[in-house]
């Protein structure tokens, strides 16, 4: 709030007149009197005064010099024989201007007319010193033009520079927006009081040549872009300069000369043409000014009515002050009890939310040994998984020979204990493949690769090694009540297209539809123990991957699919890796299923 209070003081000094801000001084010393600010003292409210104060008398400066530039320029272009108004007056108007400034900053200027070199000037003195030798300089017929121009630009440059840098573009208070307009129009004036000086040099030689008529068009597109940023900056200010612009009857003529001038045709130079064009421009540019003016009465009112809604609410801040002082105590012991309410509640949540969390990890366990985790997160997230076509799946059946008498020897428990550990194995062995177990059935053991996710042809020879694997890890099983009779199963795969989608809304599951499930099926059905019978379409896929050895079975007849051509596949190039869970002495302890064994451990059950 003070630097506010500050900023705002140091912009009414620029812009406002004194007469305006009688009451703003014995603001800023009653705060000064009562020591806010924390360190901002004397001191430093001496400090931004000097700074405005500088501001503002350069900006007067600037003003009197780009007249004084325009009268120079003319008096050289007309080879000295018009004046439009006495130089002498004109430099008198200027060094009161300079006289009047209370502080100098420091500035650099050309140290000549050829603008080769610069020096700071350190004081007003000096700067006068400097100003007064050049004018003696100034000659109709020895000056040039361009080292005039130079010198004078290059000061006014510098001093605008050291004007505009007080003004923060950065800063997003309303009031900066008219200050930025404030400063462009200052430039555009700078820069039209430029191209001036060569529209006359072209009325009065004829003709600009190289870098004249460069510096004219320049200068000339600059000026005018940077009022037109003015008049986007404020757009208040576009009624007021179009009627300004009415109001002037050689607006027109204005705009065909510098047309003409952009042109550049050679024409016959003429004295009276120029102090004509000359005119104009001084009075269009006084017409600026004017728009300037009534610029800066914006700021002042910008200003004062911020002042007096800060001191509203300076008012109001003090009567809630004193309220919150008196009902302090109060609020103190309310906001106590709400907080430990609040304590007390997040704390029961959080707990709440580690419990909820915990209950949400078992259920997403049990969904994700039900269904394929990506199609798990997609029914959570959509409540609706619809069926999906693949071009090219291969599905693997198994069953264990000779089940039906296993069955009948034993007790259900028995057979159920038999099954889950010989399940459990295969569990364990496809987690190192990139298979999905479909569903089990009985004895019939189904898993599928390229699906829900695609892996392109990966899928073949994924599941030829796995069911490789699957056939040697069986074999270490013993048929219960058949001492010395080892397990035996049969194995069959197909490749092809399938559909697959979630079944039913009560215990859905995740189904594959398509011949390609029945071929499979059929290819483990009238396959033989202990070998892994595949279709022709497999086999082609393998001989593409590699690494396989097949042998040729021949022609199968195959229940509603007639005379099938098929193979028996045998080995891996190489071989596969031996079971490690095979040697670890606890594997075959616990043979309850993997999910209702991890919910024990857990408390559940």
């Amino acid at each position: 709030m003070d630097r506010e209070s500050s900023l705002l003081y140091e912009i009414i000094r620029l812009v406002v007149p004194k007469s305006f801000r009688p009451e703003v001084g014995s603001i800023e010393s009653r705060k000064i009197a009562r020591g806010e600010g924390g360190h901002r003292g004397p001191c430093s409210h001496a400090h931004h005064t000097k700074r405005v104060t500088i501001a503002t008398d350069l900006g007067k400066v600037v003003t009197r010099m780009q007249l004084e530039r325009s009268e120079v320029a003319f008096f050289i272009y007309t080879n000295g024989s018009t004046l439009r108004s006495n130089l002498t007056q004109r430099f008198a108007i200027t060094d009161q201007a300079l006289h009047n400034m209370t502080t100098w900053p420091l500035v650099s200027v050309p140290r000549d007319e050829s603008k080769t070199q610069t020096y700071d000037v350190v004081s007003k003195e000096a700067f006068q010193a400097r100003l007064e030798d050049f004018r003696q300089k100034i000659s109709s017929e020895e000056s040039s033009i361009t080292e005039v121009m130079a010198w004078y630009t290059s000061v006014n440059a510098a001093m605008l520079d050291h004007l505009t840098n007080q003004i923060k573009e950065t800063d997003n208070s309303g009031v900066w927006r008219y200050l930025i307009a404030f400063k462009n129009l200052l430039k555009s004036i700078e820069s039209l009081g430029i191209s001036s000086v060569y529209g006359i040099n072209y009325f009065g030689r004829g003709t600009l040549v190289g870098d004249n008529y460069v510096s004219y068009v320049r200068h000339d597109i600059l000026g005018r872009d940077l009022l037109s940023g003015s008049l986007t900056y404020v757009p208040s200010l576009k009624h007021f300069y179009a009627e300004l612009t009415n109001s002037m009857s050689d607006y027109g003529r204005i705009k065909s000369r510098r047309d003409e001038i952009l042109q550049n045709q050679k024409r016959k130079p003429s004295v009276d043409d120029a102090i004509a064009y000359f005119d104009s421009m001084a009075t269009y540019v006084d017409e600026l000014r004017k728009l300037q003016r009534e610029l800066r009465h914006m700021i002042r009112d910008y200003v004062n009515s911020t002042l007096q809604d800060a001191s509203n609410k300076e008012v109001a801040g003090i009567a809630i002050l004193a309220l919150v002082l008196v009902v302090s105590p109060i609020i103190i012991m309310l906001v106590r009890n709400a907080v430990a309410t609040i304590q007390m509640y997040a704390a029961n949540l959080a707990q709440k939310a580690r419990e909820l969390k915990q209950e949400k990890g078992k259920s997403d366990t049990l969904l994700f040994q039900m269904l394929p985790p990506s199609v798990a997160q997609q029914l959570k997230q959509t409540q609706q998984v619809p069926a999906e076509y693949y071009e090219a799946v291969t599905v693997y059946f198994s069953d264990i020979v000779g089940f039906t008498e296993i069955a009948a020897e034993n007790t259900p428990l028995e057979v159920v204990t038999f099954l889950n550990s010989i399940y459990k194995l295969f569990d364990a062995r496809i987690e190192c493949y990139d298979v999905y177990k479909v569903e089990t059935i009985g004895d019939s053991y189904m898993v599928a690769s390229g699906l829900p996710v695609r892996n392109g042809d990966k899928h073949v020879s994924e599941i030829a090694t796995m069911a490789l694997d699957l056939l040697a890890a069986s074999s270490v099983f013993q048929v219960p009540k058949r001492p010395g009779e080892r397990l035996q199963i049969r194995s069959g795969a197909h490749t092809g297209p399938v559909v697959a989608g979630i079944v039913g809304s009560k215990m859905p599951r995740y189904c594959l539809f398509g011949d390609t499930v029945n071929t499979a099926s059929r290819m483990e059905s009238t396959g033989e123990a202990l070998r892994i019978h595949i279709s022709l379409e497999m086999k082609k896929a393998l001989d593409a991957v590699g690494g396989f050895k097949i042998a040729h079975r021949g022609l199968v007849d195959v229940k509603g699919k007639g005379l099938m051509d098929t193979y028996w596949l045998e080995c891996k190039d190489g071989g596969i890796a031996r079971a490690a869970e095979l040697d670890l002495p606890s594997f075959f302890e616990d043979v309850r299923p993997v999910f209702i064994r991890r919910l024990r451990e857990e408390g559940t059950l």
